[in-house]
């Protein structure tokens, strides 16, 4: 029996009831048991190895109480340096079952979560090593967020393409030109090796896993469940903020800087703006480019569509008043900027991130 989109879901003293079967009793076929082993580092981000933790543990609790299975499908342990307490990077104590030198049987899933601290990830130079030699003795080795760097480390993304965090695109690229980044994605499957984008792009992936584990209604189920999208439209660029550039060290640039963001809608061509400095076109662009890091129209662009994300996102506007008041001029011209910049049109952006929803909006989505 497949799910129906429309089954209830009542919590039971913390525990999910379905009110029919989610997945089909011919899954019952599957290995009885996968082992998953997730890495942990003093340093690494709680969420990285947590949420991959909740699905896979969501993904047991449901087949356990359907009669699929009558053991968890997902054994997960958590290796590290050795085992023992081991502190994320805020603070959260996480404890390691064993040490990841221990390890030498087969392993279904390796999980290699990331930390923002560069430092962090790097600290144990033997982990990049173990993951090398253990990579023939594993079905499906994944990523998530900086851990990429990890992989890339042990010399199993060379000539492979892959992503990590937006933040870290660009860090990664330049540390591993062998690599084919592709920094919007939020995750990337090439052969047995998968690689995810920011933090919690790591559950999006997991559920990839389960979905093709078993099936696509035990992942949507899950997705539901942590309330989330089974399968993310669009890619990190949507949640990325678009105005990142160099600190100008001129204040007359960083004003104007200031004046653009308050003035999306207004004439900022570069003739009109270079007026405002007194400088000629051609001067001013050269200058703004090697104050900020981008090019003034460049700029403009980006300060348009942060502003029409800000409208989409909080105000119940039209979207062709909205492509108005962000400077784009038309809703055809917004719209395919945002395909070009995020990934998605500004109906389906205003659907995931509006915080006032409401049936219009559910209608221009869809």
């Amino acid at each position: 029996m497949t799910i129906n989109s429309s089954d209830p879901i009542c919590f039971l003293s913390g525990v999910f009831v379905p009110s029919k079967s989610l997945v089909s009793n011919s899954l019952s076929n599957q290995p009885l048991q996968r082992k998953i082993a997730i890495i942990a580092y003093p340093g690494v981000d709680i969420l990285d190895l947590a949420g991959p933790m909740e699905v896979f543990g969501f993904a047991n609790l449901n087949l356990l109480q359907q009669q699929i299975i009558t053991q968890p499908a997902y054994q997960t342990e958590i290796l590290a340096e050795k085992p023992g307490v081991i502190k994320s990077i805020f603070g959260l104590d996480i404890l390691a079952h064993r040490a990841y030198s221990e390890v030498n049987e087969e392993i279904d899933t390796l999980l290699v979560p990331g930390s923002a601290d560069m430092q962090a990830i790097m600290h144990d130079p033997l982990l990049p090593q173990w993951i090398a030699k253990i990579a023939p003795k594993v079905r499906r080795i994944a990523s998530i967020c900086s851990g990429a760097f990890l992989l890339a480390e042990a010399g199993l993304l060379k000539d492979r393409r892959a992503t990590t965090h937006w933040y870290f695109s660009k860090q990664f690229s330049t540390a591993y030109p062998d690599i084919k980044v592709d920094s919007n994605r939020i995750f990337i499957c090439d052969e047995n090796i998968y690689t995810s984008g920011g933090i919690t792009s790591g559950i999006d992936l997991t559920l990839a896993l389960v979905e093709e584990d078993w099936n696509r209604e035990l992942a949507l189920q899950i997705a539901r469940l942590l309330v989330m999208f089974l399968q993310r439209p669009g890619g990190q660029s949507q949640f990325s903020s678009f105005l990142i550039s160099k600190a100008p060290k001129h204040k007359e640039i960083s004003d104007l800087q200031a004046w653009i963001i308050a003035n999306p809608s207004a004439d900022l061509t570069v003739e009109i703006l270079a007026g405002r400095l007194s400088m000629s076109p051609r001067n001013f662009a050269r200058t703004f480019l090697a104050e900020t890091g981008v090019t003034p129209a460049k700029f403009v662009e980006l300060v348009r569509i942060d502003s029409a994300r800000h409208y989409l996102e909080s105000s119940d506007l039209s979207v062709e008043r909205v492509a108005e008041t962000a400077g784009f001029g038309d809703a055809e011209r917004m719209r395919r900027t945002f395909l070009r910049h995020l990934g998605v049109n500004p109906q389906n952006y205003r659907y995931r991130f509006s915080t006032r929803p409401n049936t219009n909006t559910l209608n221009e989505a869809y």
